[in-house]
């Protein structure tokens, strides 16, 4: 498994409030599991983060974002933000604070369902 020990210490820091977070080796990388759900992950020199499925085409406009392709197929809601797009502390935080505004979105649905 390789990943990005700087987006995993970073992604650590931005979490460690929290206390539901689990770390995990997931499809190659390091992912951080927030209510028992994929949050985000360090991977070799990038962010993956899942966000709201409806903010996608507008956040994919971002510097260094690609949608995530496993299999061929493409993962609406799930984004790839290059590592050397992070640098501003102020971007790497905007990529958290969506995850975590969709997590919580998932949390609720599942707790009213």
């Amino acid at each position: 498994m390789v990943y990005s020990k700087n987006i995993a210490s970073r992604i650590r820091k931005s979490l460690e409030y929290l206390s539901n977070v689990e770390e995990k080796k997931m499809f190659g990388s390091l992912a951080f599991l927030l209510n028992g759900k994929i949050c985000l992950t360090a991977g070799p020199k990038r962010l993956m983060c899942r966000i709201n499925p409806e903010l996608h085409e507008q956040e994919i406009q971002n510097d260094g974002c690609s949608t995530v392709i496993m299999r061929g197929r493409e993962y609406k809601g799930y984004l790839y933000i290059k590592e050397e797009s992070l640098k501003n502390e102020k971007y790497f935080q905007h990529w958290i604070s969506l995850a975590l505004d969709f997590n919580k979105q998932l949390t609720e649905k599942q707790l009213h369902a």
